[in-house]
């Protein structure tokens, strides 16, 4: 029954959070400010994370495919493949859900146990859309940029330390990465970029939203806003892989 309570809690505090904004420029600044704060602070660790991935499906691919009747340009195959498919919407946003979703949890927490949000609602300002919609507007937005910029760099990183290494050739290897190359499949990858950016600010939200008690339930509601946004990435993974894919 509690899970039940707490997807009603969930979407009622949806619907309180996307309402017209009182003040467009106000709203607008705020959503440049966590752009900034979301999107390109967390570029960073998407470069480093993305660059290493595509370096060790590189090796791993040339060491699985060391068979002389599978192709070296293969390897490309198989990092172009796996960058877009998983890797970069996937595997990144559970990563992001740790950085991203802890930390919009744990300051909304910390507004709700020191009353600032109170403060906000005795002023007249919906606290949900004035707090949660700027957060989410701006990881839906900056999402598709960092899907696309950890794509290029896992594949970059594949390319170089796959040369350095020997383990492929630079024809090869750019071969590999332009064979029957569908362009669906990048779309696919930005939709569930979107989705999981979705989760990533909306679901933490919520739990630092609701906390209550002092500075110990803040650290709890930024544990349950990351394990249940991961959660639900990879339920959603699983959705639209079937949707999209099947």
């Amino acid at each position: 029954m509690k899970l039940f309570f707490h997807f009603g809690r969930y979407f009622i505090l949806m619907k309180r959070v996307f309402v017209k904004p009182e003040k467009y420029s106000i709203f607008r600044s705020r959503v440049f400010e966590e752009i900034s704060t979301l999107g390109i602070g967390s570029l960073g660790i998407v470069a480093i994370i993305s660059v290493f991935i595509g370096a060790v499906i590189t090796i791993q691919s040339a060491f699985n495919f060391s068979n002389p009747l599978v192709p070296l340009y293969a390897v490309g195959v198989a990092v172009r493949d796996s960058m877009i498919l998983e890797f970069s919407p996937a595997i990144i946003s559970l990563i992001l859900a740790g950085k991203i979703g802890s930390s919009i949890a744990s300051e909304i927490g910390t507004m709700r146990i020191t009353e600032q949000i109170d403060a906000l609602e005795i002023m007249g300002i919906n606290s949900a859309g004035y707090l949660i919609q700027p957060k989410i507007v701006a990881a839906t937005l900056f999402s598709p940029i960092l899907v696309i910029f950890s794509m290029f760099l896992g594949i970059l990183g594949g390319y170089v330390f796959g040369v350095l290494s020997g383990v492929v050739t630079d024809y090869e290897y750019v071969y590999g990465i332009t064979y029957q190359f569908k362009p669906f499949n990048v779309t696919y990858a930005l939709i569930k970029g979107v989705v999981f950016a979705f989760i990533i600010a909306s679901v933490p939200a919520y739990h630092g939203y609701y906390t209550q008690g002092g500075a110990l339930e803040v650290g709890k509601s930024s544990t349950k806003g990351v394990v249940y946004s991961s959660i639900l990435i990879l339920t959603f993974d699983l959705i639209l892989t079937q949707l999209l894919l099947s």
